[in-house]
């Protein structure tokens, strides 16, 4: 069950309610054990959410999860947003970092539901009327002792937005879709998944430090990798808390509050990378949640440890996951069992250089499409290095990798194949040799481009035939033959 909160003194929040109730199948029932200003009175049930209100501002409400006549899985506060951001639909979690100006507790973090929030902005990008922006904002405001993970969901920025009843309609559409989920990112929406021996990879949680009020770094991994975002401490709120090392309490409870093992730091903080670490944490970069996605995490470990890291060019392919063995526990996280899911070998460099000098995209793909990891350079524009094979048996491997480059050079070559003995491919080009029609009296000029054409020409009564002036090159580019079988 999802707790949705609304409150009288916010005239955003009171349209919302107005057009959640409006959209969706509610049965209202009556609480007499508790006043009206408390949420008691008049409240609201539909399938999968219950609606109350409160007289009083969000922020200064202190903990209204007693309120609710149900379990909830998170509370969701439906509010207005305010500030010079015009029209805006925007979620974020609720704790204060230093100061205590706009409710909850100095130096207290609540609860957050990461997993809520990425998915209520996903649903606000899809109804959000034109001209709306989408995004989060970092921890700033009360309340923090909420007893279950919570999320404001709000409209903004002023009077005309919070009046406008097509966005409050689209922030109440997207609040109901969130039924049947719950606080974390977990592997399929079941609030129950991380019960269910995927813990090592679920949920896939960050917390944020550095960057600006709105977050834009953290929008973007919330809108488009599959991680989601807890508590974002912005630059403003990272000068109110104070050193690291002596905040380390603070710090330490926005891993434990957003369920997070790993953080992403917006600029150059060492002190505070360093306290992190410390703790026990990591420090990633976007790159690293974006290129990790959602590979097993205890593979993506191995896989560093052997192959070197996200952020020198380890990158990702289509094999992983379900298409892993299935009985291996590296896919439910269990870093002992890593060693048998994968095998890495050396991509055969120069097939891959002419392979990718022919055709980058689709050398590329194909290293993509056999791979469940690879080595890169260039920026991880191109394939190069080592390359990390599934090991189940259906799985594609070296040879599916061969072949593949092989037809990459199909499309420059007149014939390409494995050597016999299988330690090479051999590529064989024949084309016109000017040399060789200089020797039969073929003047340069056109006569040159008509044979490279492949046509015949005359010379001094004589048909000069282009077979006659053409060359087979062999071009071997070594292979582990071993590896084909």
């Amino acid at each position: 069950m999802i707790a949705i909160v609304v409150s009288r003194a916010d005239s955003a929040s009171a349209h919302i309610g107005e057009r959640l109730l409006e959209v969706g199948d509610w049965t209202a029932r009556e609480d007499g054990s508790r006043p009206d200003a408390d949420g008691g009175g008049t409240y609201y049930r539909t399938e999968g959410f219950e609606l109350r209100e409160f007289d009083d501002l969000h922020i200064r409400l202190s903990d209204p999860t007693a309120a609710f006549d149900c379990d909830p899985a998170f509370l969701a506060f439906v509010s207005r947003h305010s500030g010079e951001t015009g029209r805006l639909l925007t979620a974020h979690v609720t704790g204060n970092f230093g100061g205590a100006e706009y409710g909850g507790e100095p130096e207290s973090l609540a609860r957050a539901a990461p997993g809520a929030e990425k998915r209520v902005v996903e649903a606000l990008a899809r109804r959000a009327p034109d001209g709306y922006e989408v995004g989060i904002e970092c921890t700033h405001h009360g309340p923090t002792d909420v007893a279950v993970p919570s999320l404001f969901v709000e409209l903004g920025s002023d009077g005309p937005q919070w009046e406008d009843p097509d966005a409050a309609r689209a922030v109440a559409r997207a609040v109901l879709d969130l039924r049947g989920t719950g606080a974390d990112l977990t592997a399929d929406g079941d609030p129950a998944a991380t019960d269910a021996g995927d813990a090592g990879n679920w949920p896939r949680h960050v917390v944020g430090f550095g960057g600006g009020h709105y977050a834009p770094r953290f929008t973007r991994i919330v809108r488009e990798t599959e991680w989601a975002v807890g508590h974002v401490g912005a630059d403003w709120a990272l000068g109110e808390l104070g050193a690291p090392d002596a905040n380390r309490r603070v710090i330490e409870a926005a891993f434990e509050r957003s369920r997070a093992e790993r953080a992403v730091i917006d600029g150059d903080r060492p002190a505070l990378a360093a306290v992190i670490e410390d703790l026990g944490y990591g420090v990633v970069s976007e790159t690293w949640v974006r290129e990790v996605g959602d590979a097993p995490l205890a593979l993506v470990e191995r896989l560093e440890a052997e192959m070197g890291s996200v952020d020198d060019g380890l990158r990702f392919g289509a094999v992983g996951g379900d298409a892993l063995d299935p009985d291996s526990e590296a896919v439910d996280g269990d870093a002992d069992a890593v060693g048998d899911a994968v095998r890495v070998r050396d991509l055969p460099a120069d097939l891959l250089a002419r392979a990718q000098g022919l055709d980058a995209d689709a050398a590329r793909a194909t290293v993509e499409r056999v791979a469940v990891a690879f080595d890169t350079e260039q920026g991880g524009t191109r394939a190069a290095g080592r390359v990390a094979f599934a090991t189940a048996p259906e799985a594609p491997g070296y040879a599916d990798l061969i072949e593949g480059l092989v037809d990459v050079l199909e499309t420059g070559y007149d014939a390409v194949e494995v050597s016999p003995e299988g330690g090479a491919v051999v590529a064989r080009e024949t084309a016109f040799d000017p040399a060789l029609a200089a020797e039969r009296g073929v003047p340069e000029g056109p006569a040159f481009g008509r044979l490279a054409d492949g046509e015949a020409v005359e010379v001094d009564g004589e048909t000069v035939g282009p077979d006659e002036v053409s060359r087979t090159r062999a071009d071997r580019f070594p292979i582990d033959g071993d590896a084909l079988d």
